[in-house]
This record gives C-alpha cells, structure tokens and sequence, in this order.
C-alpha cells in the first residue's frame, strides 16, 4: 500500500504510463482550446485547471498520511520517489537533517513531453506536482528548483530545506 494510490489509479500502471494516458487526453483537447480561443487564454485555462486539480489533490493526500507535516511530505515524497526511480536517473548532493539536494540528470517525462511539443504540459502534469507535495510539509519543508529538463535545462535542480525540529 502506497499513500499516492489513489493518485496512481492503478498501482500495476507506471506513472510514466498514467502521464501518458493523460496526455492522450488532454494534448487533443488543449490544442483544440488554442484553435477555439488562442494559445495565451486556451494555455491559462488549463494551467489553471490543472493546477487547481493537483492542489487539491495532494492535500487530500497529504490529509491521510498521520503525524507532522513533514512527516506528510516525507511520506508523499519516499511515494513519488518509488514510482519514478526507473523514470528518471538522480545525482544526490546532499542529505541530512537540514537539507535534501538533487540533480535529476535524465528524465523520461520530460523526454515524452519534449517529444510531443508540450514541454508546458509537461511541467504541469509532472513537475508542479512537486511544490504540491512541499505544501503539505507547511513551514517545515521548502524547494527551490531554479531549472528542469522540461524546459530544456541540462538537469532538474530540488534543493529541498527543513526547518530544525524542535
């Protein structure tokens, strides 16, 4: 049992398999809103919407994890680490009780939402959801991540910061 099962919909389905199912979806419907509506307005919506989803989402996610709120974010994010682990290739920098820093050096997600011209998307489906788990970590967890393989970086930079446990 994972905490991000319901997320996942079926724990048998990767999450690169789920994020494609979702862009078989969504890809169609987002390019016929840019040909109805324009690319600026037709890219707000759904930005907005998928945003909104994934919020609420892992909230609800975060609700049914017991304890602190960084022992929710450290349950949410030890989840999304196992179901990504074959996605993606990582170079740990750093891990101890102040800080969790990475480089994610290969993505297969980005490499999919390159692939399809939807890098936006991409970062959306994919990489947003990351502060969305950090929410659930209150004051306790912060992420910084000044660049990603989505939007062409040679590396995705998590530089993760924890408050002193008191």
């Amino acid at each position: 049992m994972n905490v991000l099962d319901d997320y996942m919909v079926d724990p048998r389905l990767s999450l690169l398999d789920k994020t494609r199912i979702q862009a078989q979806v969504l890809v169609p419907v987002l390019r016929a809103l840019r040909a109805e509506l324009g690319k600026e307005r037709a890219d707000a919506i759904v930005k907005d919407a998928l945003r909104d989803w994934s919020k609420q989402l892992f909230a609800a996610v975060g609700e049914s994890v017991q304890g602190s709120a960084r022992r929710k974010w450290a349950a949410m994010h030890t989840a999304l680490a196992e179901v990504t682990e074959r996605e993606v290739t990582v170079d740990m920098r750093r891990h101890d009780e102040e800080a969790l820093e990475f480089d994610v050096t290969h993505c297969r997600f980005a490499e999919f939402f390159r692939a399809l011209g939807e890098p936006e998307l991409g970062a959306l489906l994919v990489c947003a959801t990351d502060f969305d788990i950090v929410a659930a970590g209150g004051s306790e967890v912060g992420l910084t991540r000044d660049q990603t393989l989505m939007q062409g970086a040679p590396s995705c930079t998590f530089r993760y910061r924890f408050a002193p446990r008191t």
